[in-house]
């Protein structure tokens, strides 16, 4: 695990080992990829020191100096804080983690119009906790999917965490409640994506659409509602991509009416149950449990610390 510090306004991190001898320019572009336009704000702002000065940004670095980023200063806020009671899960100076309540968008569609989100309470709870800058998401939930929800607290968190996501880095995994009794108890589902012509939000399998690969593993079945207890954990992130392809082997979300689930509860049987990524700056291994939320509970019986 790496040895960092907070300072006020900066971040400073002991250069290690295993970067001694890279430059500042290397460690943006090359070790967290970071884009060219944020490398070169953070540049031209001299947002960046070692051990207390300006330093040459292609000058080696050695093990041992301080590397001090400017990454705390308050900015101007944009997104519209919202008041609601929030689950954090895990919390630092550069990420948080929430447990996402059913019934709720992530974001919101219209900026003007829609504030009443997950992350406009998210960007309340910043700035109640005296925190004056724009909370940025990194992936999403659908509405009325719950659980646990990533999202960062400055521009060079959210950068790195965005690649990681691509790079499948983070890893998320599921508990849905299929109808039927599942023949096969574990495998993969390879099918690509796309958008159904005939439905605006509504997706569908389609041999021209996006690839898309979901695990998934039956943990348990109730032979008396005649359901599955399906954990999945996915090597691509398309939208309802668990729905699409668990309806496409003919076992949809129970109360996912969009995709031929029946209303046996009252939304799209599926949680984020666990999200596991290794700190972007510490390197320290994050895993983070979502307890179920849903009054009357839809998941019972059910341990997610054994997911």
């Amino acid at each position: 695990m790496e040895k960092t510090m907070r300072f006020g306004e900066w971040f400073q991190l002991i250069i290690p080992t295993r970067w001694e001898g890279k430059t500042i320019e290397e460690l943006f572009r090359t070790e967290w990829d970071v884009p060219k336009k944020l490398t070169h704000s953070f540049r031209m702002s001299k947002s960046v020191q070692v051990d207390g000065k300006d330093f040459n940004w292609n000058n080696p670095l050695s093990k041992g100096s301080k590397l001090q980023i400017r990454l705390f200063e308050e900015e101007k806020v944009f997104i519209t804080p919202y008041f609601h009671a929030i689950e954090v899960l895990y919390e630092d100076d550069h990420l948080i983690v929430i447990n996402k309540p059913p019934f709720m968008k992530t974001h919101p569609n219209e900026q003007k119009e829609d504030e009443e989100t997950l992350i406009n309470a998210v960007q309340f709870y910043l700035l109640s906790n005296g925190e004056v800058r724009n909370v940025r998401q990194v992936h999403r939930l659908d509405r009325d999917t719950t659980g646990a929800i990533l999202f960062a607290k400055h521009a060079l968190a959210g950068a790195i965490l965005d690649k990681m996501l691509v790079k499948r880095e983070i890893k998320r995994t599921y508990l849905a409640m299929a109808e039927g009794l599942l023949r096969k108890k574990k495998g993969l589902i390879d099918s690509p994506i796309g958008r159904d012509r005939h439905h605006p939000t509504k997706r569908r399998v389609s041999p021209t659409g996006q690839s898309a690969l979901t695990h998934f593993q039956v943990i348990k079945e109730d032979k008396e509602r005649m359901v599955s207890y399906v954990k999945c954990w996915l090597e691509s992130g398309r939208t309802h991509q668990i729905r699409v392809h668990l309806q496409s082997i003919g076992h949809p979300l129970a109360g996912d009416t969009l995709y031929n689930g029946k209303p046996t509860v009252n939304r799209q049987a599926l949680h984020a149950a666990k999200l596991e990524f290794c700190h972007p700056f510490t390197h320290e291994k994050i895993e983070c449990f979502a307890p179920f939320l849903d009054k009357p509970e839809i998941f019972k019986n059910i341990d997610i610390y054994s997911l």
